[in-house]
C-alpha cells in the first residue's frame, strides 16, 4: 500500500465530511498512536465543523481509561494496542461525545516499542456507528513512524467511510 501524501490525506477526509454532511452524521475520534492526525486532517478541510465535533487523543493507558472508559483489566489481559481495546475506544469515543461515528487507533508507530508479538507497524482501528462495531487490525511493517502513521490516519478514514 503506498504511504499518501498530505494533500491525498486532506482530499480523503473532505470526501467523507462530505459524505457525513449529507447524511447529518457527526464524527469523534478516539486516537492513540496516531496522536491526533486524524482529527488534524478532518480539521484541514474548510467547513469541517459541520461534522467534526472532538478529538480524543489517548496517547496513554491512562487517557484510555479516564476519557474513554477502557477497563482496566482489559488493557491488562490483552495490551493497549489489541481488538479489544480498540473496540472500547470507540465504544467510549460515542459516549464521550454527541457524535454517530467514531473511529478509533491504537498501535505500535515506532520505531522503538515493538515486541515479537505487536512488531512495529501493528494497528488495530474500531469503528462505531450505533450499535455496529467494526474491528480492522494493519501490519504496516516497519516503514517509518510518519509513514506508519499517514497509513493509519487513511485507513481510518476507510473504516469510518464504510459506516456513512
Amino acid at each position: 500500500m503506498p504511504v499518501p501524501s498530505e494533500s491525498e490525506l486532506i482530499a480523503g477526509a473532505a470526501a467523507l465530511i462530505d459524505r457525513c454532511r449529507d447524511g447529518g452524521l457527526k464524527i469523534v475520534t478516539a486516537e492513540s498512536c496516531t496522536g491526533g492526525m486524524i482529527a488534524t486532517m478532518l480539521t484541514e478541510v474548510a467547513g469541517s465543523s459541520d461534522v467534526f465535533e472532538r478529538g480524543l487523543v489517548t496517547y496513554s493507558n491512562d487517557a484510555k481509561k479516564e476519557l474513554l472508559g477502557v477497563p482496566k483489566g482489559l488493557i491488562d489481559r490483552h495490551g493497549a494496542v489489541s481488538e479489544e481495546v480498540a473496540r472500547a475506544m470507540a465504544v467510549g469515543a460515542l459516549a464521550a461525545a454527541d457524535a454517530q461515528l467514531s473511529v478509533s487507533v491504537t498501535g505500535v508507530a515506532g520505531p522503538g516499542g515493538g515486541t515479537p508479538e505487536k512488531p512495529v507497524g501493528l494497528v488495530h482501528f474500531a469503528a462505531a456507528r450505533g450499535n455496529k462495531l467494526l474491528h480492522e487490525q494493519c501490519e504496516f511493517g516497519d516503514l517509518g513512524r510518519n509513514e506508519i502513521r499517514r497509513l493509519s490516519v487513511a485507513q481510518a478514514f476507510v473504516l469510518l467511510d464504510s459506516l456513512v
